[in-house]
């Protein structure tokens, strides 16, 4: 299958749209009506760029109110084809898209419509084209992929065939046995589109809220695995109306489209054990066995007073790198990298982004078949100077231009801690922390599809249904990411409004990235009272939560006046149980979560806004203090 997009899935003007769609290596483009109508230039002129940048226009779309329409009608409708030929001619183009008349005027019945197509069939035929019918979800007469191939089948002629768009069969749930009947000479094109399920009007859900395969919900394997039986080796083309997109750079959001189609087929490709054509052999998702270490970029002058923070949370200095400033913290399976160096990516980001989060390792089976994954779905991989001897760990660009390292067990990258690394031999009782039970990542709004997507198809991971966040400053939109074990758990975090606390993250750090860490514990009231005895500040919690919470949940009052007085937020889920505590954030950049779970799976929603109120609350202090 030909891999292609369409330009109404972009950003920017025509020429800015063929670019980006080279620089993400399709080599199929579709040209949107309007996209052309607004260009400064000729058809022709569109033609010569496409070409030199390596694009075939492998369709002109969309032409719209055809089939049907009344006797006085009709041959304005034919006039206005030939103008469409005329333009295809001038575009190099040799196949029109039509989608199913919408117009109040236009007359039903399938023997007419495959009257109208076979005339048209004979026009284009003269002129060297073909034509592509489409049925839109919201479609007049024809609406349902089965009433359009019926069309196209009774019109008989060889410059008729079909175009299948996943959106618009999948969202009216139409079966899709009947697509594996279809000759696969008969289809033209097909055309690939994912969305959220929602419940709305067919024509706004399509126009504003699809996204790339893999972004949505909808069953798009099985559309695949019906159309893979047809073997069908056509364009396989991406056609997004999406909000986000028009917003987002034209050329990374190209780079997600090509992306989205090498995982779609490469999950086609699991699925069925059948060849799929253009798409070489791409190593599987890579089942992540954790997260090795969370490094941070940090000024000399403030990484005393973060080191302190680390040592009240029970942390100690395990080891010191062999050639670089840089510290290795160590309390359970937590392991923190705090690199002060004054040269090299970290030096760079910090000075970019202030003290942050610069870089995550993952600890998977296969770095290296990780690794080669990452480069097969276009994502970009990252190569750092390193000392005689050192590992060089394999890193591809992450969130926020951070940086995603892998390691194994398998290759030296297991005894990383012994070869980078001098050990201190200082050790220390901790505060009960033993290993990362998530990290939060916050994002640009037209950002996280992006995320999801580079998580999704890269990892062995499961995204958790969207969730909406009431923050004092507005609705913060969460989606989680995560291991069938619990192993790796991601929480994006991104919200249209700029006074939420995400959004004042992302001005702070200059870009996204991590606000958020948490690490579990076996006895969170005992974490607790090491940490304040530490002289760690805790999150206060206001008096109200714990009134409600008494309402809400039957709790035992000397269990909680131990929650107030230690600010812990608590939820139950039948028997399951989650706690939760949070340090008040550092350097007005990031904080730390301190959770218990006993059986609990997910990540205290009910609690986040009191936590959020909570800290904002704390930004306002802080900023009448600062006047």
């Amino acid at each position: 299958m030909r891999k292609a997009i369409a330009t109404v899935s972009l950003s920017g003007t025509l020429d800015e749209k063929l670019a980006a769609i080279a620089a993400a290596k399709f080599r199929g483009v579709e040209i949107f009506e309007n996209d052309l109508l607004s260009f400064n230039g000729k058809p022709a002129d569109v033609r010569r760029m496409a070409a030199d940048l390596g694009l075939d226009i492998i369709a002109f779309q969309p032409f719209r109110d055809f089939e049907g329409m009344p006797p006085e009608r009709r041959a304005k409708v034919f006039d206005r084809a030939e103008r469409k030929f005329d333009l295809m001619q001038e575009l190099g183009c040799d196949l029109l898209l039509i989608c199913s008349n919408v117009s109040p005027e236009s007359l039903g019945g399938i023997d007419r419509a495959a009257a109208d197509l076979r005339e048209l069939g004979e026009r284009a035929a003269r002129r060297g084209y073909r034509v592509g019918f489409e049925a839109l979800a919201w479609g007049r007469h024809i609406n349902d992929y089965r009433d359009s191939w019926e069309a196209v089948r009774r019109a008989d002629h060889k410059a008729i065939g079909l175009v299948l768009d996943s959106f618009h069969i999948l969202v009216r749930k139409s079966p899709l046995e009947a697509i594996r009947s279809i000759p696969r000479d008969r289809i033209f094109i097909v055309q690939v589109a994912d969305a959220p399920l929602l419940d709305m009007d067919y024509l706004s859900w399509s126009r504003h809220f699809r996204n790339f395969p893999g972004q949505g919900d909808l069953p798009l394997l099985d559309f695949m695995t019906a159309l893979q039986a047809t073997e069908f080796e056509g364009p396989l083309s991406l056609e997004i109306f999406n909000d986000q997109f028009r917003a987002g750079s034209a050329r990374s959001v190209a780079v997600d489209g090509h992306r989205s189609l090498i995982y779609l087929l490469d999950q086609l490709r699991a699925r069925t054990g059948m060849a799929v054509p253009d798409l070489p052999r791409v190593p599987p998702r890579a089942a992540c066995l954790g997260t090795e270490f969370i490094e941070f970029a940090i000024d000399e002058g403030i990484a005393p007073q973060f080191e302190t923070l680390l040592l009240g949370l029970g942390f100690h200095r395990a080891g010191l790198h062999r050639s670089k400033s840089v510290t290795h913290w160590r309390q359970g399976d937590i392991n923190l990298v705090v690199n002060t160096e004054k040269e090299g990516f970290a030096h760079s980001f910090n000075i970019t982004h202030g003290t942050a989060v610069c870089a995550l390792a993952l600890r998977v089976e296969d770095a290296a078949a990780t690794i080669d994954r990452a480069t097969r779905l276009l994502d970009q991989p990252f190569h750092q100077a390193v000392g005689p001897g050192e590992l060089d760990i394999p890193a591809v660009r992450g969130l926020g231009g951070s940086l995603v390292y892998f390691v194994d067990a398998k290759s030296p990258l297991g005894k990383l801690w012994d070869i980078d690394f001098e050990k201190t031999g200082e050790g220390g009782a901790g505060a009960g922390l033993t290993v990362i039970d998530h990290i939060s990542q916050s994002m640009h709004y037209e950002e996280m599809l992006t995320w999801l997507l580079f998580y999704n198809s890269l990892l062995d991971v499961a995204k958790a249904p969207e969730q909406e966040i009431v923050d004092p400053g507005g609705l913060v939109k969460s989606q989680v990411v995560q291991s069938a074990d619990g192993s790796l758990r991601l929480v994006l975090n991104a919200s249209q409004s700029q006074r939420t606390l995400s959004s004042r993250f992302l001005s702070e750090t200059f870009g996204s990235g991590v606000q958020h860490i948490a690490f579990a514990t076996d006895n969170l009231l005992e974490t607790v009272k090491h940490l304040r005895a530490r002289g760690v500040k805790l999150l206060p919690v206001p008096e109200n939560y714990y009134d409600d919470l008494e309402a809400k949940i039957d709790i035992p009052a000397e269990q909680l006046a131990v929650f107030r007085a230690n600010s812990i937020l608590y939820d139950r889920d039948g028997s399951a149980e989650y706690f939760q505590a949070y340090t008040e954030t550092f350097d007005g950049r990031f904080f730390f979560e301190i959770v218990e779970r006993r059986g609990y799976r997910g990540f205290g929603a009910g609690n986040a806004a009191i936590r959020l109120a909570a800290q904002a609350r704390q930004v306002k202090e802080a900023e009448v203090l600062s006047r």
